[in-house]
């Protein structure tokens, strides 16, 4: 007897399709869970109150008025503090993971005992063993928000690293806040004065059971070459042509450790250690007199990039409570359309042979 194949084309009518559903709820009946879930998980839905966990029915509605109790957090899944066999990659140790550029009104003590609150952003970072799968990142904001409303310090900062050192289980740990501190600053000449914004940051690290205090500062200042300013003497002098020495915008990134058990380092403090190792800082309010004055300070203290340097280094080395220290000065030429650059330091703290690739290009005035 020959069979002929039912053509495949053919729509199956009403009664074909109820029959095929019959006999494929008969078939899901009797199957198992994974049977039935291997076959497709929408057969599932035909079997009432016997819907497989991976294809329910899904509200769409916000539940509002729903709360997580205590014993609903106990439920829910942690992932990055899973086991170790969830780990990708490499099980080695991460030095720095966490998170940057959190923001805070965060209240500082000045010199002259008031206080100001400024907007910080915050990094916090710690370390990672290489059998552990991550942190819970959010603890780090946590433990950082319970001191937010305290006027900080490097001791204020200390109690927040505490928390979060202890709550993520971690050998190491830093903080660093960064923040634009405005100070008053008078004119040369004038009598005027208006505001200078310096960009600060406070960075506490603990590596070892030891903890570092660091206060990193840049410094916006003008500088004139001094082989300029005598090839253009010269043409004064011996030809009575008039010429102008080339002067520019340079940044100064001082970064200082802080000696343990010394008396409070204040920006303030150095900032005015910066100011008279280089005088020609930028000024905020001109007048022609103020304008005339500045070209004179610039003549009477023309500095090369190396200059600069050594003469950050010769203010910072007075400071008993200065431990280790390092000065990255960047002049951003106005005779080349390169920078001229200077790196230098003292102590083990800031030694390194590599350079980021970014770090002088991050020293840059903002307009």
């Amino acid at each position: 007897m020959t069979i002929h194949p039912r053509d495949t084309d053919d729509a199956p009518n009403r009664d074909a399709a109820e029959a095929a559903l019959k006999v494929l709820r008969n078939w899901a009946s009797k199957a198992s869970v994974t049977e039935v879930a291997q076959l497709d998980p929408a057969v599932a839905r035909l079997l009432p109150g016997q819907e497989l966990g991976n294809y329910p029915d899904l509200s769409r509605d916000y539940p509002e008025d729903f709360k997580s109790d205590e014993q609903y957090r106990a439920t829910l899944p942690d992932l990055q503090n899973g086991p170790a066999s969830l780990i990708r990659g490499a099980r080695q140790l991460i030095q720095h993971v966490g998170i940057s550029n959190f923001r805070l009104p965060i209240r500082f003590h000045t010199r002259d005992g008031g206080d100001l609150t400024l907007e910080a952003s915050i990094t916090g970072t710690v370390s990672l063993e290489g059998e552990k799968k991550g942190i819970n990142m959010s603890r780090i904001m946590r433990s950082f928000y319970k001191h937010a409303d305290r006027t900080f310090s490097f001791e204020v900062m200390a109690t927040a690293l505490d928390d979060y050192l202890s709550d993520l289980d971690s050998p190491d740990a830093r903080i660093q806040m960064r923040f634009s501190f405005p100070a008053r600053v008078n004119s040369l000449r004038s009598g005027l004065s208006g505001y200078q914004y310096y960009d600060i940051a406070l960075e506490l690290v603990d590596h070892d059971g030891r903890r570092e205090e660091i206060i990193h500062l840049d410094y916006v200042y003008s500088s004139t070459c001094p082989c300029s300013l005598e090839l253009s003497e010269h043409a004064r002098t011996a030809r009575g042509q008039l010429a102008t020495p080339h002067s520019q915008r340079s940044v100064a990134r001082i970064s200082v450790q802080v000696k343990p058990g010394s008396n409070c380092l204040w920006y303030e403090d150095l900032i005015d250690h910066c100011r008279r190792a280089v005088p020609t800082e930028t000024q905020v309010m001109v007048k022609r007199e103020d304008e005339q004055a500045f070209a004179e300070l610039n003549a009477a203290n023309p500095i090369f990039v190396e200059d600069a340097a050594r003469l950050f280094c010769e203010a910072l080395q007075q400071d008993p409570r200065i431990a280790d220290f390092r000065v990255v000065a960047s002049h951003q030429e106005s005779l080349h359309s390169h920078d001229a650059v200077s790196v230098l330091t003292q102590g083990p703290s800031f030694v390194t042979r590599s350079l980021d690739p970014k770090l002088f290009s991050t020293l840059i005035h903002r307009g």
